[in-house]
């Protein structure tokens, strides 16, 4: 992997996790935060699809690297909703 596919799939990542965040209607954090989603999501959004032998949809290669990008948007949107039920209200 050279270091523009690296760039790119960080790229991929970023949008991804925003979209995830905007599905969930809760946003972690900025945009660091949304290519740690986006990462997150594409592995439990994979994991969850292989679980229920569910096909590939809309896979791109970066690289070497292949990301399903349906199941990556839903696995980082299912990732933020889990950690926004986890997180306790904050009182002002």
């Amino acid at each position: 992997m050279t270091i523009v596919d690296f760039l790119l799939l960080l790229l991929v990542a970023g949008v991804i996790g925003t979209l995830g965040q905007l599905l969930a209607g809760y946003s972690l954090g900025g945009c660091l935060v949304s290519v740690v989603v986006g990462f997150v999501g594409a592995v439990l959004g994979t994991w969850l699809a292989g679980q229920l032998n569910l096909p590939e949809l809309l896979t791109v290669r970066v690289g070497t690297t292949p990301l399903p990008i349906v199941w990556s948007i839903i696995g980082s949107a299912l990732f933020v909703f889990i950690v926004a039920l986890l997180r306790r209200p904050r009182f002002v």
